[in-house]
């Protein structure tokens, strides 16, 4: 269902991505899955074209447009592959905005022109071998020392890791704050630093071309410039931008589950057994039916939500529901379409096997189903 907010103007925009991405993405993606690797060269074309970070101010080279442009950017790029969508999206829509929120002017010149155009590539680190969920947790610890600070620690699990020119880490600039998260800061480190090393590329279950991994800092001399916002005030700072990671989290998911349905509705269209097409049987029908009034239910909360979030409006229960309720949905969706492929959605040549290996982990990054149905908690017994 087309949310009501979306324009013939958003039309335009949506038509020109597609088109973009039926030459430069969909030919190749098979070939990126394999070699686990998106090019430099898709992230240029992406940025040559008006796409990355549509939102950024005209001064900063961006188009000055609002979220429902990156929405659409994030459902356009997911339609092609999780493994694609979840680095771009992760550095136009969750990375960057940190730097157009609580970067100084100087910060934003530096770093925002060349995000816009994909000349550089963002990540952001929180997850630690021994801290996820638990941001206080962290042990990456940085140090001032005169117009530096000295930052130690390592990452994991960090999206656009290998790649990344510029990483959002964030630590603990005060060890002894109580409670814990008043001492966490966020530093931008840059690529090439001393002591900031790129450990192993991660080898997923799924979402192969996407780039994830281990970041080690080593007594790196962060430049007391490069702090984003105000010391101690890092965790504050991931809380406000949290609610829009998640809602594109629910956006990704939301466009697997439909994805997965309409593979499934055309293989069992096609796909005969005991003389008859398996849409024929009744089971078939009911199990699409179940599917398809799932996926609609979704389809309008996450477009309701959108629009709430385009308003300014505080909506981290509600996208923490999305976020929660879409994952493990999507996870039956693909559960069921596979079941329905029989033994051929077993097979790594038709797409459903794809979605099904890419699917798992939706409902364990950006907050996983247990901790997002601990926020809700605490909001409505608030």
């Amino acid at each position: 269902m087309k949310a009501t907010f979306l324009t013939n103007e958003h039309d335009m925009f949506r038509e020109a991505l597609r088109k973009m991405l039926q030459k430069e993405a969909y030919p190749y993606y098979e070939k990126w899955e394999e070699e686990r690797n998106i090019p430099r060269e898709f992230w240029l074309k992406l940025g040559e074209n008006g796409f990355l970070l549509p939102w950024v101010d005209e001064q900063y080279g961006g188009l000055g447009l609002d979220f429902s442009y990156s929405m659409i950017l994030t459902e356009e790029l997911e339609k092609v592959g999780v493994g694609l969508a979840s680095g771009i999206c992760l550095h136009s829509d969750i990375v960057s905005p940190y730097i157009e929120a609580y970067g100084t002017a100087q910060q934003k010149q530096k770093w925002l022109p060349k995000s816009v155009t994909g000349e550089y590539i963002s990540a952001i680190a929180m997850t630690e071998p021994g801290a996820g969920s638990d941001l206080a947790g962290i042990k990456t610890n940085a140090r001032k020392d005169g117009d530096y600070y000295i930052l130690n620690g390592e990452k994991t699990f960090i999206t656009n890791g290998i790649h990344a020119d510029y990483v959002i880490v964030v630590c603990k600039t005060d060890p002894h704050a109580q409670p814990a998260y008043r001492g966490i800061s966020l530093l931008i480190v840059e690529n090439g630093a001393p002591g900031f090393k790129r450990g192993k590329k991660l080898n997923k279950i799924g979402m192969h071309s996407g780039d994830t991994a281990e970041l080690i800092f080593e007594d790196v001399k962060v430049p007391a410039e490069n702090l984003l916002g105000e010391e101690g005030k890092g965790f504050y700072y991931l809380m406000e931008k949290l609610q829009q990671e998640r809602l594109v989290v629910a956006l990704q998911v939301q466009i697997e589950a439909e994805v997965m349905l309409q593979l499934t509705i055309n293989y069992v269209k096609e796909r005969k057994a005991f003389g008859s097409r398996i849409a024929d049987f009744q089971n078939t029908q009911f199990k699409l039916a179940e599917m398809a009034t799932e996926i609609d239910m979704g389809r309008n909360y996450v477009n309701t939500l959108t629009e709430k979030h385009m308003h300014g409006e505080d909506i981290v229960k509600e996208v923490s529901m999305a976020k929660w309720w879409i994952s493990e949905m999507a996870k039956r969706v693909a559960a069921e379409c596979l079941q329905l492929h029989g033994g051929y959605g077993y097979m790594e040549e038709y797409e459903i096997a794809r979605r099904y290996r890419d699917i798992s982990v939706t409902s364990i990054y950006a907050g996983t189903t247990e901790i997002m149905k601990g926020i809700i908690a605490k909001k409505i017994l608030s």
